[in-house]
């Protein structure tokens, strides 16, 4: 007999990250899947991190993070949204976004109550949820706008519900939701028990000029919500896997000790160099935007010049485009096709989606640089031609 493993994870098919990218290696196609930067980031930083290892001490640090890091955290928090934490006790330091997103889902989902994730969702929350034994409720986005209704909103929260996890912006849909959606969700949630989980690693990315709005700042949200940040994304250093949660010591104590029990702690020198980061090189995510948000017009351009139906991009590093103007396929077995015939990788969208629906949407990555998406815009046009 083989052995019983967690059906959860057992079940789980090869990601469409890694199903897509080894296709792309094996096509020799640029890759617009995968949503990391072809360029590291601020050099300072670096040369910050790499003195610490060469100096160290380069054992445990304390599994809160280090005080450097965690008082820049609460800094960077006061300094853009207004929002203060005591670094001593409502700050702790993860090992990337995903931890803090596991610590956190740990810490708050209970077998058979019920936790609400906004679909289309990152790959990560559902199956760590399915594994706590939580009973997953769904608010479901669509187009053409991709907003927060207080129907869906209600139709998903309610009495057992005990947690909420909120991406914005929004990957992969590209929405920065606006303060009316936010009080929207707050007016529900503050109605029952539940605490809300806020995905915002991308709160630096926000284009056109619009705010990122933390729902913590919102009326009575502060003491209801885990808000969670990426050095990887603010600063354009994915592997190092810097995150934190910052959050109302009530919560974050749970949430601390989840953490000590998945990784207990974080490299110390790359935590000296975030601390440095988030301290003296903010121009660096301010100006990334500004050199997304051009890719991300020319993207939009030469998309809707070849047929795609561009959906709204305000936020991160992904933009969403439907291709039912181009062809009957469906979303994934037109991904493969482009990878093999046109020499450009996407991401179907239906694959954020537990039911597979809908599916005539694609993902591009616009993080790269703008050569590379002039090039693979003149693939997508040599191959599909004019509309």
């Amino acid at each position: 007999m083989p052995p019983t493993l967690n059906p959860v994870f057992s079940n789980l098919p090869i990601s469409i990250f890694q199903h897509m990218t080894g296709l792309a290696l094996r096509y020799d196609a640029i890759n617009l899947g995968q949503g990391f930067p072809d360029q590291d980031g601020p050099a300072g930083l670096r040369a910050v991190a790499a003195r610490a290892l060469i100096d160290g001490p380069n054992q445990y640090p304390p599994s809160k993070g280090l005080a450097e890091l965690r008082q820049a955290v609460a800094a960077h928090a006061r300094k853009f949204y207004g929002l203060e934490f005591d670094p001593e006790d409502e700050v702790v330091i993860t090992s990337g976004g995903t931890e803090a997103l596991g610590a956190c889902i740990l810490a708050t989902a209970v077998p058979g109550d019920e936790f609400v994730l906004i679909e289309p969702t990152y790959d990560s929350y559902r199956p760590i949820v399915e594994a706590t034994g939580a009973v997953i409720k769904t608010v479901t986005l669509g187009p053409p706008d991709w907003r927060l209704t207080q129907e869906a909103l209600r139709a998903a929260i309610g009495p057992k519900t005990r947690a909420v996890l909120i991406n914005s912006p929004h990957n992969p849909a590209g929405r920065a939701f606006g303060r009316e959606e936010l009080e929207t969700l707050a007016k529900v949630v503050l109605e029952t028990d539940a605490v809300v989980i806020c995905d915002e690693v991308y709160e630096h990315l926000v284009f056109d000029g619009r705010p990122h709005i933390p729902l913590s700042t919102l009326p009575d949200m502060r003491e209801r919500c885990l808000r969670i940040g990426s050095a990887g994304k603010i600063f354009s250093l994915t592997g190092w896997k810097v995150g934190w949660v910052a959050g109302p010591r009530k919560l974050l104590s749970v949430v601390t000790k989840a953490h000590q029990f998945i990784t207990f702690t974080t490299p110390p020198a790359l935590q000296l160099g975030v601390a440095h980061g988030l301290t003296n090189e903010m121009d660096f995510p301010l100006d990334l935007t500004k050199r997304l948000q051009k890719n991300r017009d020319i993207l939009t351009a030469g998309l809707t010049k070849l047929g795609f139906e561009v959906q709204p991009c305000e936020g991160t590093y992904f933009l969403t485009a439907g291709i039912a103007k181009l062809t009957n396929e469906k979303d994934f077995a037109f991904c493969e096709r482009l990878i093999r015939e046109a020499g450009v990788a996407l991401i179907p969208l239906s694959a954020f989606f537990k039911t597979g629906t809908p599916d005539t949407f694609v993902r591009f990555a616009f993080c790269k640089q703008q050569s590379l998406i002039e090039q693979s815009l003149a693939r997508l046009e040599k191959y599909l031609g004019a509309p």
